[in-house]
């Protein structure tokens, strides 16, 4: 298969962007996204074109969050429910021109070419705190009785990897359904009820203080969303917010 990629390149943080054109050829239906853009590289620097464009990934298995492009108007790309590592070149048609840029948000600015600055969202894990748990050895099973419901809902909320698509999809650049996930899978589980409200308070904070934008519930957020995180996880994290501010208990 052969491609036509249109790649935004971007020396650092304060220098003017731009798009480049390159073209590889000779791509595997079978090959990843990054793997495809591991032999742009390989091409770009054995050809002595110019400098390897710089993208993030680590696990290249969906799990760890890391490589986030957005690619042809999409964050990772035209399937849904994966991560950027997870596409396959075989969701292109050969001869394809596909145009990749990197997550655009006040709150997630350009490191080099793809790669963004997104330590915003470990700021906002930070700030939420700790749990007050018991420490020593693993309790036993049903020590605590958790509803089974509100169980697999504590599981689908912590399935969040924080890759920020969420954020990337948003017309505002709202990171409601990222802090969303993180407060519904403590918030709904015993060990995390006692902080619950100071939690919810002191990441909402966060979140705002570092120049994310407000959510206007177009749901593009879990549209986008790899794991698939539901829009409900917003709502909730609404109703622990107003109940911290009257020092209610959520029990939801």
């Amino acid at each position: 298969m052969k491609f036509k990629l249109h790649i935004w390149r971007q020396e650092n943080a304060r220098a003017k962007g731009h798009f480049e054109t390159y073209e590889v050829d000779n791509i595997s239906p079978e090959c990843s996204f990054l793997e495809m853009l591991d032999i742009l590289n390989e091409h770009l620097v054995n050809d002595q074109i110019a400098h390897p464009v710089c993208f993030d990934n680590d696990c290249r298995e969906g799990i760890c969050g890391m490589c986030g492009l957005y690619i042809n108007g999409r964050p990772h790309g035209n399937d849904d429910g994966i991560t950027t590592c997870q596409l396959h070149m075989r969701k292109f048609n050969d001869g394809d021109e596909i145009w990749i840029e990197p997550w655009r948000a006040k709150a997630f600015p350009v490191i080099r070419d793809l790669v963004v600055d997104r330590t915003a969202f470990d700021k906002i894990i930070q700030a939420g705190g700790y749990i007050s748990t018991t420490t020593g050895g693993v309790p036993d099973a049903n020590t605590i009785p958790i509803a089974k419901h509100k169980a697999d809902q504590a599981m689908d909320a912590a399935a969040c990897i924080g890759c920020g698509a969420c954020v990337a999809a948003c017309k505002n650049a709202s990171a409601m359904l990222f802090v969303g996930a993180k407060v519904s899978h403590l918030a709904l589980l015993p060990q995390g009820k006692v902080e619950a409200a100071d939690r919810v308070k002191k990441m909402v904070c966060k979140m705002d203080e570092l120049g994310f934008g407000s959510c206007t519930n177009t749901y593009a957020c879990e549209a986008e969303c790899p794991k698939q995180i539901k829009r409900q996880n917003i709502a909730r994290l609404n109703r622990h917010w107003i109940g911290s501010l009257f020092g209610r208990d959520r029990r939801d």
